[in-house]
């Protein structure tokens, strides 16, 4: 049977990607002057979280300095700082930050995933890299079946979870910050968000009370009780 560990012990493994395996390892060995003391993980980077979520969270890529780094996703880099602090708001986290994988941070009711496992060059995979990483989102999404709301952070995860959350569904929801998209299934939401890059925040594009109410809403929605998908028994 397939389970969580399994499939990380997957992902970590995974070498599908030549030009990710060398961009990553190579960023592992040179390493950022600031970083220059710890050993990097410069491996795929599993997904983080509750195996009973009812929220999933998923991202782009694991950053360089960041998950590349620490091998969690979205530890230790400013995207995660603000991910980690609207968890906690929301209360889906038992602090507001997380700067490595042994620091204490628990989720609860929530899971913390990625469309690409490696650090891509530029924070761009390509269309191949991105195809040969989907299975594995694919099989999370089978194993957590307690998601009720998949919040997509940016475009690109949105545009990777729709046609896994809804195949062959038309027409394809346009992206938006705070879009909410009900799928068909009637029992899952897909969220939108802005993604917390630097790129974002630091313009202004993104602010925190307009982050912050994209997990205030998922909050809500995991909250709504439970309802009966289209001609399944109630029983």
């Amino acid at each position: 049977m397939d389970s969580l560990q399994a499939l990380a012990s997957e992902i970590v493994g995974c070498r599908s990607c030549p030009r990710l395996v060398e961009w990553r390892e190579a960023v592992a060995r040179e390493r950022r002057a600031s970083f220059r003391d710890e050993e990097y993980w410069g491996r795929p980077v599993p997904g983080f979280g509750d195996p009973a979520a009812r929220l999933l969270l998923v991202g782009l890529a694991p950053a360089a300095h960041g998950g590349n780094r620490t091998g969690r996703v979205f530890t230790g880099d400013r995207s995660g700082d603000w991910v980690f602090r609207a968890l906690w708001k929301a209360g889906f986290a038992n602090q507001p930050a997380s700067v490595g994988a042994g620091d204490g941070l628990r989720l609860t009711g929530a899971y913390v995933a990625a469309a690409v496992r490696c650090a891509p060059p530029a924070n761009k995979p390509t269309p191949e890299e991105r195809d040969r990483c989907r299975p594995f989102l694919v099989r999370e999404l089978a194993l957590l079946d307690q998601v009720v709301v998949v919040v997509a952070l940016g475009q690109f995860a949105h545009d990777v979870v729709w046609p896994l959350l809804a195949p062959g569904a038309r027409p394809r929801p346009r992206f938006g910050h705070l879009a909410e998209h009900a799928l068909p299934d009637g029992r899952r939401t897909l969220l939108d968000s802005f993604h917390p890059s630097q790129q974002n925040t630091f313009t202004g594009k993104l602010t925190e009370p307009a982050f912050d109410a994209v997990f205030t809403r998922a909050a809500e929605l995991v909250r709504r009780p439970r309802t009966t998908p289209p001609g399944a028994s109630p029983g």
